[in-house]
């Protein structure tokens, strides 16, 4: 591929997955060296920093599983990823909210796969609740997936809107 093929497709985007992975390494940095596992700090009236860590998936699904799921989210990620970047490089560098959906994406997925690799675990630390109703803590690599997937659906209800404006003005 050429400098201007790569100019020219999604793969631009790339710098925003690799700011998205590493300030989601330096926030884990920061807390695994100024926090003790289980240290609860209150930032707001709902919202604490609080490390945690995650040996499963999303809400610490399959956490006891015996350890095969550090690899099966590892393959998952890596899969992801690859399919992120293929995608990416379909797509025209122009396509902005698409691209930057998948760049965000692939950085939190490539911030949460290198938790796993190294630590065998995700550290976490957002410990968002309302009285004693406590969502599942999560890092900011979760929360670029979120915000990448929520600006893909987004996008589809969009085309979705604007392909039944144009069917019906025909």
């Amino acid at each position: 591929m050429t400098v201007g093929t790569y100019k020219r497709t999604g793969l631009i985007w790339l710098w925003l997955a690799v700011i998205a992975f590493f300030i989601d390494l330096g926030t884990k940095s920061f807390v695994v060296s100024h926090f003790q596992l289980g240290e609860s700090v209150n930032i707001l009236p709902i919202f604490n920093f609080t490390y945690a860590r995650n040996y499963g998936a999303a809400f610490s699904m399959l956490a006891d599983a015996g350890g095969w799921q550090r690899w099966f989210f590892g393959v998952i990620a890596v899969s992801v990823s690859g399919l992120l970047i293929y995608w990416l490089k379909q797509q025209s560098a122009k396509q902005y909210w698409s691209n930057i959906a998948y760049a965000l994406i692939l950085g939190g997925a490539l911030g949460n796969l290198y938790d796993r690799i190294i630590h065998g675990y995700v550290i976490d630390f957002l410990h968002v609740y309302w009285d004693t109703s406590h969502f599942p803590i999560f890092n900011l690599a979760d929360t670029w997936i979120c915000i990448g997937a929520a600006m893909l659906i987004l996008e589809a209800i969009m085309e979705s809107k604007n392909d039944k404006e144009s069917s019906n003005d025909s």
